[in-house]
């Protein structure tokens, strides 16, 4: 059975979803799925997984993201980004490179974020861009994220670019949107490109039409997507007893979630140590991943 994970350069106008209909439509396989929606105005890494390698979306999803960011000043719109209506208009004062440079370094570290009304979030079942677009506003919970990095790039007339590195749940919009407030003057988020997720890079990312012209290249072996994680070779016995779900005398002090290998070297689960002694089955996977 197929399996693997394709780098899609996600192009602009596209969504996440057409995304993976095309692979769809191009393997010929139903079971694929994607790690973390990317805006349809924007551009950037999309990982896509492939039959049991959808297995493993979620240890991509949990990785940091790096953006590259393009923010304008002086209006609001009910999206948070450039798409969206206008809701609010004000004059911004140019402002020294200094001072933005110094108000980006202040969303670094733990914080909490709003999510915007445009997203994907289901308040009681109902995803929140669905009651947007029905004129409904709901109460949304803040929630925890981490700004590991941002740099100041370049400022010019009413727009500053930057790049930034975040956690998952993330939303750039809402950033922006913040950094107008912190400076005193309505923002959006006129472009956006995600250049990371995780171990997959822009530089390595393949547009559609390259995936298209030689499929059988895009398609990256199923570990691709875990060499974040500490790699843990068992022997045959204890693969074996790995295989069954059963948990093992502990051959590692690791106690972050590993990637286990027979000794043949074909991946065969995910495992996590625990009480320093036993290393226990999180996910266990058949013959048919590679």
């Amino acid at each position: 059975m197929m399996a693997g994970v394709i780098n899609v350069l996600k192009p602009p106008g596209m969504t996440s979803h057409d995304v993976v209909s095309f692979i769809r439509r191009t393997y010929g396989i139903k079971r694929v799925g994607h790690a973390g929606t990317l805006d349809p105005a924007a551009a950037g890494v999309l990982p896509v997984f492939l039959g049991a390698a959808t297995r493993l979306i979620e240890y991509v999803t949990d990785c940091d993201k790096s953006y590259r960011v393009e923010l304008t000043f002086g209006y609001a719109t009910d999206t948070g980004d450039d798409t969206g209506t206008v809701i609010a208009q004000a004059p911004c004062p140019a402002l020294p490179a200094e001072r933005l440079a110094a108000v980006l370094r202040s969303f670094l570290g733990d914080s909490e974020q709003i999510p915007p009304m445009y997203s994907a979030i289901k308040v009681n079942g109902k995803k929140l861009y669905d009651l947007a677009r029905s004129g409904v506003t709901v109460e949304r919970q803040p929630r925890k994220i981490t700004i590991t990095d941002i740099q100041f790039l370049t400022a010019k007339d009413n727009t500053l670019l930057f790049d930034v590195v975040c956690s998952k749940g993330t939303y750039i919009r809402s950033l922006c949107m913040d950094i107008g407030e912190k400076v005193g003057c309505p923002a959006v988020m006129s472009f956006l490109v995600r250049t990371r997720v995780g171990q997959f890079s822009l530089q390595e990312a393949l547009t559609v039409e390259e995936v298209g012209q030689d499929k059988e290249r895009a398609l990256q072996p199923v570990d691709s997507a875990l060499q974040h994680m500490p790699l843990l070779r068992l022997t045959a016995a204890q693969a074996q007893a790995f295989r069954y779900g059963q948990s093992i005398a502990c051959v590692s002090s690791e106690t972050l979630p590993m990637r286990i290998y027979n000794e043949q070297g074909l991946l065969i689960g995910i495992g996590q140590g625990k009480d320093n002694s036993l290393l226990v089955p999180v996910k266990v996977f058949s013959d048919d991943i590679r």
